[in-house]
Order: C-alpha cells, then sequence, then structure tokens
C-alpha cells in the first residue's frame, strides 16, 4: 500500500525491494526485428512511424490470452528446470543503494506552460492551499492577507479514511484535487468551483481506475492550457480473471455508486503495442495519458494506452508524454545474470498514435529527460533501475549514460536505439541520485535525500555538455541533494552532515563552481522540487527560498515534521548573501484531520507573488518586507480550520 511512514532508511529500503520484487519481475530480453535483406521484402520490413492498435475487443482478449498461455509453459519450464538442478526459485532484487514561469506562477515548474500538481496555486487574488485534506483559501489582493474559505477537498458524505488528496490544479475558476482512494477504486479528481471572492463550492467527483500513481519525486498530473493531463499505471499480470476488466474507466461519485457504474475510457483501438513480443512472464502494465478538459463543466475525458513492462519513468513536454517502461529478467543459478530490458514509448497529447524505440537502462526521475529545441530527447540513464514508483527513483544505482536521439526517429517499436545514441559518462559515488538539466548542460551527483546527512566534506558535481558531448567534474564541499535552474546558471543545495550549503554554478562555455553559502546548523526541510523557488529580478541576479529544519534531520522526516523556516537568500552575479529567514511559531497539526494527514507532498513554499515575499509552512503564512538587504517579518496569520489563531499561539 502506498503511504505507510517509515522511520528508517532500512525499512524504507525493505519496503521499496518487496514493491519491486512483487510487481517487476519478468522474463526474456529485448532483441532487434529480424528482417531480410531481400529487395522483395525491404518495403514491408521497413519499421511503421507508429504503434499498431488492436483492431477490436476480440483481438484484445486473444492476446491476453496467448500470454497467459506463455505464462503457464515458461512456469512449468523453469519448475523442470530447478527440479533437475536441484536450485529453488527464488530471487530477492537488490535496492539500490530555459524556462522563465510567469509572473503568477508560484510552483517550480520543470517546464513553462507545462504547470504541476501542487499544494499551492494562485488564483486571482487568492492564494488557494490543499493540506491535510482540505481546501483553503487566503486572500492577498488589496495588499492584504485574511484567510476567506476552508471546505474538505472531498465530495460529502463520503468516508475519507482511506484516500490521499495530495495534488491542486487551478484552470479559470474550476479548482480540481487530485489523489488517490483505496476505498473507492483509483484515482480521485474532485472538483471545486472558486469565485473571484475566494469562496469554494464542491462541483462533482470522478474516479478514474488505476493503480496508485504515487513517486518519491514525480507528480501525476499537469495542466497545458484547460488540458488536465494524467499518466496512470495500471499493473495486470496474469492472475485469473479478465484483465480488461481492470482497464481505466470513469466514474461519477454519488451516494451509492457502484463498480457496475464504472466507464471504460480506453477502448481496445486505443491500446497500442510495439512490434515485438512483451516478453514478461510475471507482469505487464497498462501505461495510459488521460486528458481532460476542465474548460467544460462536464468532466469529458480521453485516453490512450499502451501495453508494456510495469517498471516506469514518465515525463511530460509540452506536447508529448514519454513513458520509459523497464522490465528484468532474473538469472536463475547456472552462471546466468540478471538483465533488463526497456522500451521508450513517446504519447503525444492530441491523441494521434504513440511511437515507441527499444532502450538500455532505465531512468532516475522526470528530471532526467529534455525534449530540446534542437528536436531530440535527451535522457539520463542508469544500468540498475527499477523506474519511480513508490521510492524507486531513491534506489537508482549502475553505470551512468546520456541517451540522445532525434524525436522523429520514434517508430513502432520494432527496432532498438544504436548504440552510439548513448554517450557513457563517469559513475559517481554514493547513493541517492539527483539530475537535472539546465541550459545546455546535464548536471548529476549523490546526496543523502531520505536518510541521515552523510558527513563528507567533498563530493563530485558532473556537468555534461548535452549539445556536444564535453564532460567536466566539480568539486563541491557537500553532498548533493537538489539541483535547481537559477536564470541561466543553477544552484546545487547539499549538506556535509552539519550545515547546509549552497553552491551556485557558473553554466557558461566551461562549467564553474563559484564560491559556496553555508547555512550552519540547518538541512532540507523539504525535499520535493516544489519546495524550491527562484525569482529573477535581472539577468545575473534575483532571490530563492527554501525551507530548512534542523541540523541532521533526516530527509524522512518532512513527512511528520514541519520546517522550521524558509531561508532567503540573494543572488548578486552568482555570489550568495543570506538576506533572513521566516519562521515558523506554531507546530500544531490539532485540526480534526480526517484524511491525508501525513505531508507526502510537503507543507513549506517560498512564495513571491507580485512584488511581495511569503512563507507557508504549515498552517501559517508569514509575510515580509524587503529593504536595506534584509527581510523582515511585516504580518502572520493562521489559516487552520479550528479558527484563526493568534499568530505565534498554539490552537
Amino acid at each position: 500500500m502506498k503511504k505507510t511512514i517509515s522511520i528508517s532508511a532500512a525499512v524504507l529500503v525493505a519496503a521499496v525491494s518487496v514493491f519491486i520484487f512483487s510487481s517487476a519481475r519478468s522474463s526474456g530480453s529485448i532483441t532487434a526485428a529480424n528482417t531480410e535483406i531481400d529487395p522483395a521484402a525491404v518495403e514491408s520490413a521497413k519499421p511503421k512511424k507508429t504503434l499498431r492498435a488492436f483492431r477490436s475487443e476480440q483481438e484484445l482478449k486473444d492476446y491476453f490470452r496467448q500470454l497467459d498461455d506463455k505464462r503457464k509453459r515458461d512456469l512449468r519450464a523453469a519448475k523442470s528446470e530447478a527440479q533437475a538442478t536441484g536450485n529453488a526459485m527464488s530471487a530477492t532484487p537488490s535496492a539500490a543503494k530555459e524556462s522563465k514561469d510567469s509572473d503568477d506562477s508560484v510552483t517550480n515548474n520543470q517546464h513553462a506552460g507545462v504547470d504541476e500538481g501542487g499544494i499551492v496555486k494562485l488564483h486571482g487574488d487568492h492564494l488557494v492551499i490543499l493540506r491535510r485534506g482540505r481546501l483553503f483559501t487566503v486572500k492577498i489582493g488589496d495588499n492584504s492577507l485574511k484567510p476567506i474559505d476552508a471546505v474538505d477537498a472531498f465530495a460529502p458524505g463520503v468516508n475519507p479514511q482511506s484516500d490521499w488528496y495530495d495534488e491542486m490544479l487551478v484552470s479559470g475558476n474550476t479548482v480540481a484535487v487530485i489523489g488517490y482512494s483505496y476505498g473507492r477504486g483509483g484515482t480521485e479528481v474532485n472538483l471545486f468551483d472558486i469565485d473571484e471572492l475566494g469562496g469554494l463550492d464542491y462541483r462533482s467527483t470522478y474516479h478514474l481506475r488505476s493503480n496508485d500513481y504515487y513517486s518519491s519525486r514525480n507528480y501525476a498530473s499537469r495542466l497545458i492550457g484547460s488540458k488536465l493531463v494524467f499518466y496512470t499505471p495500471m499493473y495486470l499480470g496474469y492472475s485469473s480473471g479478465d484483465p480488461m476488466e481492470r482497464f481505466p474507466a470513469v466514474r461519477k461519485w454519488h451516494k451509492g455508486a457502484t463498480e457496475k457504474e464504472f466507464e471504460r475510457i480506453v477502448p481496445a483501438t486505443s491500446i497500442y503495442r510495439a512490434e515485438r513480443p512483451v516478453e514478461s512472464s510475471y507482469s505487464l502494465a497498462l501505461h495510459t495519458v488521460t486528458v481532460c478538459d476542465l474548460a467544460s463543466r462536464e468532466f469529458s475525458c480521453t485516453a490512450t494506452g499502451t501495453l508494456g513492462a510495469p517498471g516506469r519513468v514518465f515525463y511530460v513536454s509540452p506536447t508529448s508524454v514519454y513513458v520509459w517502461t523497464t522490465d528484468w529478467n532474473y538469472g536463475y543459478g547456472n552462471g546466468r545474470r540478471s538483465t533488463s530490458a526497456s522500451m521508450l514509448y513517446k504519447m503525444p497529447l492530441d491523441g494521434s498514435a504513440p511511437s515507441a524505440v527499444g532502450v538500455t537502462g532505465s531512468p532516475v526521475d522526470q528530471f532526467s529527460f529534455l525534449e530540446s529545441g534542437d528536436q531530440h530527447l535527451n535522457v539520463l540513464v542508469r544500468s540498475d533501475g527499477y523506474g519511480e514508483q513508490m521510492w524507486g527513483s531513491e534506489f537508482a544505482a549502475g553505470d551512468v549514460a546520456l541517451f540522445r536521439m532525434p524525436i522523429d526517429s520514434f517508430s513502432d517499436g520494432s527496432l532498438d536505439a544504436p548504440r552510439y545514441r548513448y554517450q557513457e559518462l563517469p559513475k559517481p559515488t554514493g547513493y541517492t541520485f539527483q539530475n537535472r538539466f539546465v541550459g545546455d548542460y546535464l548536471l548529476y551527483g549523490t546526496g543523502s535525500g531520505w536518510g541521515a546527512p552523510d558527513t563528507k566534506n567533498t563530493a563530485d558535481l558532473i556537468a555534461v555538455n548535452w549539445t556536444n558531448g564535453d564532460v567536466s567534474e566539480l568539486r563541491l564541499k557537500h553532498g548533493v541533494d537538489r539541483i535547481e535552474q537559477m536564470g541561466k546558471d543553477a544552484v546545487v543545495v547539499g549538506t556535509n552532515g552539519t550545515d547546509l550549503y549552497f553552491s551556485p554554478i557558473r553554466l557558461g562555455s566551461r562549467p564553474e563552481v563559484k564560491e559556496s553559502y553555508a547555512r550552519k546548523n540547518a538541512s532540507q526541510g523539504e525535499l520535493r522540487s516544489h519546495g524550491f523557488f527562484y525569482k529573477p529580478d535581472g539577468n545575473d541576479s534575483g532571490l530563492l527560498g527554501l525551507p530548512i529544519a534542523r541540523e541532521g534531520r533526516p530527509g524522512y522526516r518532512h513527512l511528520v515534521e514541519g520546517s522550521a523556516a524558509i531561508l532567503f537568500l540573494r543572488n548578486s552575479g552568482l555570489s550568495f548573501n543570506e538576506v533572513g529567514e521566516m519562521e515558523s511559531r506554531n507546530t500544531s497539526n490539532a485540526d480534526g484531520c480526517r484524511a491525508s494527514c501525513v505531508d507526502w507532498y510537503g507543507n513549506a513554499r517560498p512564495l513571491f507573488v507580485r512584488n511581495r515575499v511569503f512563507a507557508l509552512l504549515g498552517y501559517e503564512i508569514v509575510e515580509g518586507s524587503l529593504g536595506d538587504g534584509r527581510i523582515r517579518e511585516t504580518r502572520r496569520i493562521n489559516y487552520s480550520p479550528r479558527g484563526n489563531a493568534r499568530a505565534g499561539e498554539d490552537e
């Protein structure tokens, strides 16, 4: 099950290992299509530009029946071999230890124009906040800071105890809350109307049948214009019963709603497969991209699906969703080695047919991707990765390479990307891997992640110019726990075990580390990418904010502890100066929480809105003013549902 708090790194590793073992075992390997060099057959042997859809429901049913027969044959063969060699079949996979947003954006998005689901958004003169199963609005227009409204983030009359409300997006006068319901059938979308005064009214709820989308780094939803975009996996396996009964479907919720009210949104003719066998004997996934129109009062959705291996990392560009799937073949004795086979799918957001190519390895997270302006897809891959589901991104390991391929090279999935598309890169020491494309560079390194801060005074940051392949190794005084874009340059945040460092990286013709700023006796208060924000006010200047916590706090504690403060630094030509911090005073969560009572997506954010500076810290919003190079608190509010307690007082 998705969200059970782990209180030690060892428990977390074990949980990820169990998840990977149960959902990603497979056999077989990817091989290139075998084509004849026969003039009469050359034309027919050419790969098509897109994947092939199933022609009918019956063809899809026949396909699943054939896969089930193959699974049974493989199991019988494996059992016979195990009996002959005396080797029991058992294996446990080891857990592997420039775009500028608009002035109205309060989200640290990967792409301008592609808004990511978050915990705080802006609607007119109001902040909209999602926390612990509730929606709140706070007026900031007319130089005010005033709580306006609060409603449950779920439908009236439901029992939300088995539900998680993780992300929120705002389109026009519609607020969409995205969550996962274990009690009612998959991804849940709750729609609310918001007016110009900040009032909230519940509109409707829809359930989208899927498996849990949770990732420790990625976000399940995107908003492009008024189009709400979801990527959702459905692990089909080969258990008894009709796998088509578990296909993505939508149901409008009402009191007394039943399973029979789900209506499939992915017909057989919208499900695609690559022109090579899916060599997975133990698990199969339907990877679905769903696009819903929020400009309409009705929740109308279309969906496209591809059948592939269960391990996945997905990335959303302004035009497509890319899904990198990975399947594992575990060796069982006789000198066999475990190997992985991967496929990369390109799923256009306009609903046209997907395309694919055979690939090697696995990306770490969505930040491993860049669809660049020269019409190439650039992806950092590691040889030992299982995908990003749950905490998979935290345990990627193995060799490192940069995969770079023209976007128009995708086809019907019958071919593998050639070897020259991979550039071997230095393998960093350490465990938790961070990576990010910034400008013409790919940056990566290792840090502490969800575990206790590593005590190390040196670490390497690798900088790869993806336009020409040049590689530089930069020495830092700390680990790499966060890599962020800062105008045309970058900043790397990490700890040496005691202090929290901010290192500016100049990304010119040769990358260069500039002098670091060290915040003594501190650690990161947030691990999510949205916890950071940089607001430029010139070509080489701006203000950045990041939640901080006490010295030595393990990363996982962000789930159960709020951040102590938000630290603000002034960037002046890649020279950092502290302008101050705004601290939390009320850490009480005595709010009568009924759902989503763990802040899996964080609870602290720096907010830069219309030349004003705010710190969101749990149930507090603190405003500060900048003057003489310092930030000073001017006021604060408590917007919790138990009434607006006076500043600094617990409820």
